[in-house]
């Protein structure tokens, strides 16, 4: 019983722990991460998607989100759900997203269909 209270501790801390490190708290939040040396390959379509908040970050002028939030490729789009992630689209080889707006789109929706 000992040890099955130490592990829901340990778990119920890493879960508080993963959100506190979200950009996003609440709701649905789409955040893209980018860096400037790779600004012609932005995303520019993401004032389109409904249903959600919107953010950019650099990680250049941020050093710490790339391991923060585990970006290995720029630019890299993070759907957040209340503070956890629920899907990621990252870029690719080329550094370019191959994902649409309805992709991105789709999978915000699909979030609030099971919120019923």
């Amino acid at each position: 019983m000992k040890q099955f209270i130490t592990f829901l501790t340990i778990v119920l801390f890493s879960a508080n722990v993963i959100n506190a490190q979200s950009p996003c708290k609440d709701g649905i939040c789409v955040v893209q991460f980018n860096a400037g040396f790779n600004e012609k390959n932005k995303v520019t379509w993401l004032e389109e998607l409904t249903d959600c908040t919107i953010k950019n970050i650099d990680i250049m002028t941020d050093a710490a989100a790339a391991g923060k939030y585990k970006i290995v490729v720029v630019p890299t789009i993070v759907i957040y759900n209340d503070g956890e992630e629920v899907k990621r689209f990252q870029a690719n080889i080329m550094m370019t997203m191959e994902a649409t707006v309805k992709d991105v789109q789709h999978a915000i929706d699909d979030v609030i269909m099971e919120g019923f």
